[in-house]
């Protein structure tokens, strides 16, 4: 029986690999990459490596085996038919046999067309008769945090949420969710709604970054299109702008509130607030 992580060289992956890890041998763990030689640092630790390709539906045959627990973390090619990219892997669930198969989503509240890829992947795999998680993921500080330099240069959160409310957490976290999942018992076919335990604002977005920075950092809402018009001028695709400037809109409407606990359950401890985020990545 092995414990398999596709993406796992991607960002949240890595993360699911490294809790691993801590909990299990290296040999009872399978990274899925499509690059092999960005996995070499997992391989020289004992980690199996399999290439595969979601676009490339022989590449899955026969990766998986009867007893597997399987971690499938949603694709990031929005323009490549991800719900039938997921079916591949689903499909390949299905004909080995896998114990648990547990996906990557999005809230169950967010209506953003962020949201459609996941309904439907999660639509195919309860089809499947596979055991199945779904892990409803919210949104990540990193979203965020990894992307200041805008908002210290300009001295302002452009944004199109208005005064919606976030309930994001660190990948770490989200990654910590899954590794729980896939080492403990009892989680087949349940939902989880995972997102951080405070949930914040645009405005006290940027009163933490002055107050952290000693400069004054300001929220500068727009409307969802000049949003997408900025998105697009940095050098984003129009579809993927659009999509992203969508996801505030849903914001603005309460679409990104995850109240369940869910996430703070399921890691052991309260979740990290923004703030700690925004500490790390200016340190950084």
């Amino acid at each position: 029986m092995s414990i398999v992580v596709t993406g796992a060289t991607g960002h949240l992956g890595r993360h699911v690999v490294e809790q691993l890890l801590e909990k299990v041998p290296a040999g009872h763990v399978t990274a899925v990459v499509r690059t092999p030689e960005k996995a070499a640092g997992l391989a020289e630790r004992g980690v199996r490596i399999a290439v595969a390709e979601y676009n490339a539906p022989e590449t899955f045959d026969g990766l998986f085996s009867a007893g597997d627990k399987v971690l499938l973390i949603s694709g990031n090619e929005f323009d490549k038919g991800r719900v039938r990219q997921h079916r591949v892997v689903i499909d390949a669930a299905r004909a080995a046999g896998v114990a648990l198969l547990a996906y990557t989503s999005a809230p169950g509240t967010l209506k953003a067309a962020l949201a459609d890829d996941h309904h439907g992947t999660e639509e195919a795999l309860l089809a499947s008769g596979v055991p199945y998680v779904l892990l409803r993921n919210g949104w990540y500080h990193e979203n965020y945090t990894e992307q200041l330099a805008p908002a210290l240069e300009h001295g302002a959160v452009v944004h199109a949420a208005g005064e919606g409310r976030i309930s994001s957490a660190p990948r770490a976290e989200y990654a910590a969710a899954a590794v729980a999942v896939l080492t403990g018992e009892g989680h087949e076919n349940k939902t989880y709604e995972l997102g951080g335990d405070e949930a914040w604002s645009f405005t006290e977005y940027a009163a933490e970054l002055s107050r952290q920075t000693g400069r004054r950092i300001t929220s500068n809402p727009v409307s969802v299109e000049e949003y997408a018009g900025i998105l697009t001028g940095a050098g984003l695709p129009g579809p993927l702008a659009a999509i992203l400037a969508g996801v505030d809109a849903s914001i603005e409407k309460g679409e990104l509130v995850v109240t369940s606990g869910d996430l703070s359950r399921l890691i052991g401890h309260p979740t990290s607030p923004i703030s700690e985020a925004i500490a790390a990545a200016l340190e950084a």
